[in-house]
């Protein structure tokens, strides 16, 4: 096996794939990437058993063959190589040499057949949409995933699939993120699967903002997403994601509108005095006004006005301030809307012309 590229051409695909290794691994070869030469491409292949990244460059002249080799090495000598260099992977024996200019590193390898094959996919179905519009619905909800929840079914993100829409949604119990856009999957019947937390920050870094199409490939119990320069699976979750369009407030009649980085500043600064532990503010909305009042243990007092579109009176409800910072900022658009019920209510955030986007926040008693 050998094979010349050009330092850039090699670190775009390591650094595509380098981040689904984990640093501590129950299988030694998992450390490692499947490097797998041909004459004139080659593909590398990150696996954690959970999600798994395949990815390819372009070659001239190689002489085929395949390894597996340290990833994190690898990446970071290539890294550190010069701009513009020409690298040379060569293997000899058990060794892998990687060699620029004056420059040459020797690394241990694992055979390529201890790598772990990937399941056949079984696909249920194909859908086709631009890689900019997923990008912007996993964007603009992932925020609200949860963390390690004993509800395992909610550390992931759902992806919900009709005849002619695409809708991304997550909530971790105190708030809830959705997001849909009008695009004709091609599908034929209503799909839901949930993605786990690590295969929605890898395809978060993955995928760019052109207006390429990606193809999605539903399986059974995979993902898989395939894109011209790289094909990313992932294992789905299995289980019931909660019928989140019964959280979505209804009879929230009480409407807010302000400028959304008015609200934003107003926000960021009362959080400075918030109570640490519990983040809380309370909103106060009287007639074509809203204040944002902040408090914490040692008597300090944070109170911010701004002007708003209301004709609401004396109603007054507690938020953790992080969960609204994270609605406002995923959402596009000047101003706001946030709709209340009353004081034990939650609160229904949304761009003020469009209810593609629409984030719950729990009210908080304080």
């Amino acid at each position: 096996m050998r094979f010349t590229l050009q330092r850039e051409a090699l670190l775009k695909p390591l650094q595509q794939v380098v981040n689904v290794v984990e640093r501590r691994q129950t299988m030694p070869v998992l450390a490692n990437l499947l490097v797998v030469v041909e004459q004139d491409r080659m593909l590398l292949t990150g696996s954690d058993l959970e999600v798994e990244l395949v990815a390819q460059a372009s070659l001239e002249g190689a002489q085929p063959g395949e390894v597996t080799i340290p990833a994190r090495k690898w990446f970071d000598i290539v890294r550190a190589l010069p701009d513009g260099s020409q690298v040379t992977v060569s293997m000899a024996s058990e060794k892998v040499t990687v060699s620029a200019g004056r420059s040459r590193f020797t690394l241990a390898t694992l055979p390529a057949g201890d790598f772990p094959s990937s399941d056949e996919l079984e696909v249920v179905e194909r859908v086709r949409l631009p890689e900019s519009v997923l990008k912007e619905l996993i964007e603009r909800t992932a925020f609200a995933m949860a963390q390690q929840d004993v509800r395992f079914y909610l550390n992931g993100l759902l992806f919900d699939l009709a005849e002619t829409r695409f809708r991304c949604v997550a909530t971790d119990g105190h708030r809830l993120a959705v997001c849909e856009a009008n695009v004709p999957t091609g599908g034929s019947s209503r799909k839901q699967l949930i993605v786990p937390r690590k295969g929605i920050l890898e395809l978060q870094r993955l995928l760019e903002g052109s207006d390429t199409e990606i193809e999605l490939e539903l399986g059974r119990s995979h993902l898989r997403v395939r894109r011209s320069d790289v094909v990313f699976t992932t294992k789905l979750i299995d289980g019931r994601f909660p019928d989140y369009e019964a959280v979505i407030p209804i009879g929230a009649d009480k409407l807010v509108t302000v400028e959304r980085e008015v609200l934003r500043a107003a926000l960021q600064r009362a959080a400075i005095l918030s109570n640490e532990k519990f983040r809380g503010v309370k909103i106060e909305v009287t007639p074509d006004q809203l204040r944002v009042v902040a408090h914490n243990p040692e008597q300090e007092e944070a109170v911010e006005e701004i002007e708003a579109e209301t004709s609401v009176d004396g109603i007054s409800v507690g938020f953790n301030v992080t969960y609204l910072l994270e609605a406002i900022s995923a959402l596009r658009g000047e101003k706001v809307l946030v709709q209340l019920r009353d004081a034990n209510s939650s609160a229904l955030v949304r761009e003020v012309d469009s209810e593609a986007c629409r984030h719950v926040v729990m009210p908080l008693r304080l």
